[in-house]
């Protein structure tokens, strides 16, 4: 019989879970604590329990091994990008970023993604897996280990499609958020999605306060589908009203992520476009200039250019900003350090 993942158990099924072991609940309010404040990797340092209950929690659970086999630092502006092995072999990237009001880290939700947008690297071989909701806090409790920095923000963000892993990512949301864990505010977390609409719409159902960010990446129907086969299934009509549909029950601003992609989505039928779609909601519009990949042949805009995109926008009526940019002097789009971890793995 497998060992029980315990670190993705709620704080009930655990208590179910000891009692079950013929302990008393509060051990696991310890065991708890353990995994998710001081956020151990192993029992034996869980050193308020007896010998014997750790023997116990060792024959029936797990805590997931998570190792790190890689990091880039950025020189620029201390952006940190680490490479975590699971305990199957899968492969994911976390970023940590650094601002002055905290600092936020982004982190992956499955090892690959199957949602084959045509400029990520995240896409690039597929998908392997979802990610449980352990493997997605590991994430956090690891860089908050290794590099002592307190994390503020959670941006569900990196490789793979969250809304692809919804109950796995929505009991990591409850976990993360959970007084007796890391305690972070809903208000900031941040999940991102290409735009599947029924996951969207049951999220706005889940009484919670996160934000919600869409890969728009195109103004039209077409333009969509062409960068995005997602868009093929479902229309960038039914994509927006699923957001209006997020803003009215949950009264979050949804954030419109917007790759801006040289000669393919910044023209000015672009622009037309945007202001169009983005005139009938409230949200606020993110332009990221796109971090070329080898494996593609998209090109980055002119800085000059990407402002002029923007201030086009703004004199439209339209609330915009050109996302910061962090680490650029490192493998900066999302799934590229993965993947050429992966290739030099398989060049061995």
């Amino acid at each position: 019989m497998s060992k029980i993942d315990i670190a993705s158990l709620t704080k009930e099924e655990l208590k179910k879970e000891i009692l079950e072991l013929g302990e008393k609940s509060f051990r696991a309010d310890q065991v708890y604590a353990w995994l998710h404040e001081r956020l151990v990797d192993s029992f034996a340092e869980m050193t308020n329990l007896s010998k014997e209950l750790r023997e116990k929690l060792e024959a029936k659970f797990v805590i997931a091994p998570m190792e790190e086999v890689g990091r880039q630092i950025s020189q620029k502006d201390g952006t940190q990008k680490f490479i975590f092995k699971l305990a199957d072999g899968n492969i994911i990237e976390s970023v940590l970023m650094i601002y002055d009001y905290g600092n936020s880290v982004c982190i992956s939700s499955q090892a690959g993604c199957r949602m084959g947008c045509s400029f990520c690297a995240s896409t690039i071989g597929g998908l392997n897996r979802s990610l449980k909701p352990s493997e997605m806090l590991r994430q956090i409790y690891k860089i908050q280990k290794i590099t002592n920095k307190r994390v503020s923000n959670v941006v569900v963000m990196g490789t793979g499609e969250p809304l692809d892993n919804y109950d796995n990512l929505v009991r990591f949301i409850h976990m993360l958020t959970d007084e007796d864990g890391l305690n972070i505010s809903g208000r900031n977390v941040t999940v991102s999605t290409c735009g599947l609409v029924p996951e969207m719409k049951k999220l706005a159902r889940e009484n919670l306060t996160i934000t919600l960010a869409l890969s728009l990446h195109g103004a039209t129907q077409e333009k969509r589908q062409e960068l995005m086969p997602i868009a093929r299934k479902y229309e960038i009509h039914e994509v927006i009203d699923a957001c209006n549909y997020y803003f009215e029950k949950t009264k979050r601003r949804v954030t419109f992520e917007y790759a801006l992609v040289k000669d393919v989505n910044d023209t000015p039928e672009d622009i037309r476009e945007l202001t169009k779609i983005l005139k009938k909601t409230k949200g606020h519009l993110n332009i990221i200039p796109v971090n070329p990949v080898k494996e593609r042949n998209f090109e980055r805009p002119e800085p000059k250019n990407a402002l002029s995109f923007k201030n086009k926008l703004e004199k439209n009526g339209i609330n915009v900003t050109i996302r910061r940019e962090r680490g650029t002097d490192i493998d900066g789009a999302c799934g590229q350090l993965r993947r050429r971890y992966i290739e030099s793995i398989e060049e061995e």
